[in-house]
């Protein structure tokens, strides 16, 4: 019965929710979930033709992941991250970084204990924290979303286990930039808590921003933990690839938990992995072209409402968060927009945001036109679910 009064108190999760009231509006066009318009590389497809012929295909394989996937994963760290994991890392596959971050609290944490999470935060953190039985410590980022030194270093406690960085930012898009990232693992060294650095979104940057890996600093790795996803980069969403690099200490509860949990990593999306890490990179970097141009398509359509809508341009992943003028929930405002204009995003509220209604959108998972159709419909409904007579109190908008 207990456990049940702990999960009583982890939030729905939203996606499911979005996605519900999606279907059950055909022609709604989303800028919901987090996902990329391209499939996966064709290297990733022809990696797995022949899967299934050898018979340790069939076999559990290592907790850890592929022999040969582990390696390519090295290499990638060791070029695009500049972390070295023969400096006292390990490397562990999952299915998918949910699964990673999951692993990580259940390893470095017990029941009672604090984990930092940075204001708004990703909806998937908090809800593992809570299911572990771990308390949830939110701490407000400034107006642009950056990192509140200061506000971070206030709330350690005894109980303080760990802080959480994403960066690129889901759902904000901030980028974090390396003198704070520096200042926050620094702060965690101090103080012997974990420094989990979410980088999910580490190749989608604009406008000159740039990701920067705390794991690649010296003396990092005993505190440091960072956590790596094929999902957005390439197109791997439904295939649950992702995998965590941590300090080599933390092995053994992490092999019990993988152990326990999923006993190895799927043979043949760990295959399709190496194909697609064979190409590289680049077949990212080419998708994001386009992405630039459509972020600043949704940024330029979006001025047209700044009087009920405060936009923060920020410069990663393929998030904005806006805050809306009304007195209408975020979720009401969701589901209205869905049923009345079909146009999805998802409510704040799922990213802890209580101080007024916020929506996340995507523009990620549409094409150019796709999206502009999207963000046109979004804004006649904003147009029209905040008329006047909705609009709470007659504030001026921020940021106008």
């Amino acid at each position: 019965m207990r456990n049940t009064d702990r999960l009583r108190q982890v939030q729905t999760p939203i996606i499911p929710v979005i996605a519900d009231w999606t279907r059950q509006t055909p022609g709604t066009l989303s800028l919901g979930q987090g996902m990329v318009s391209y499939p996966p590389p064709d290297s990733a497809m022809q990696a797995i033709t022949r899967f299934g012929m050898l018979p340790e295909d069939h076999l559990y394989g290592s907790p850890l992941g592929h022999p040969q996937l582990l390696e390519i994963i090295r290499t990638k760290l060791r070029q695009d991250n500049c972390i070295d994991c023969d400096q006292g890392y390990q490397v562990m596959v999952t299915a998918g970084s949910n699964m990673a971050f999951l692993n990580v609290i259940m390893a470095i944490s017990n029941p009672g204990d604090e984990i930092i999470l940075p204001m708004p935060y990703y909806f998937n953190q908090e809800m593992a924290i809570q299911m572990l039985g771990c308390v949830v410590v939110p701490v407000p980022t400034r107006e642009d979303y950056q990192l509140d030194l200061d506000a971070l270093q206030a709330v350690i406690t005894p109980k303080t286990r760990a802080i959480v960085t994403v960066s690129p930012n889901n759902p904000s898009g901030a980028v974090y930039p390396e003198k704070d990232l520096r200042v926050v693992n620094a702060l965690c060294q101090q103080h012997g808590l974990y420094h989990i650095s979410d980088e999910a979104y580490e190749y989608f940057t604009y406008d000159g921003a740039a990701h920067f890996s705390p794991a690649s600093l010296v003396d990092a790795a005993e505190h440091t933990i960072s956590l790596y996803s094929l999902s957005k980069a390439y197109g791997f969403a439904s295939w649950r690839v992702g995998y965590a690099v941590f300090p080599e200490a933390l092995l053994p509860a992490m092999l019990k938990i993988q152990d326990t949990n999923l006993i190895c990593p799927p043979a043949i999306t760990q295959v399709a992995a190496i194909g697609a890490l064979e190409t590289g990179v680049d077949y990212c970097r080419q998708q994001l072209a386009e992405l630039a141009q459509i972020r600043l398509q949704v940024l330029q359509q979006l001025r047209a409402i700044a009087e009920i809508c405060h936009v923060q341009p920020t410069a990663g992943a393929f998030y904005l968060l806006l805050k809306i003028q009304t007195s209408l929930s975020d979720l009401e405002l969701a589901e209205r927009l869905i049923k009345q204009f079909k146009v999805a995003a998802i409510p704040g509220c799922a990213f802890g945001m209580q101080d007024g209604c916020y929506l996340r959108i995507s523009y990620g998972m549409l094409n150019q036109v796709q999206v502009g159709e999207a963000v046109q419909r979004l804004i006649t409904g904003l147009r029209t679910l905040c008329s006047l007579n909705q609009i709470g109190s007659a504030t001026t908008p921020e940021g106008t």
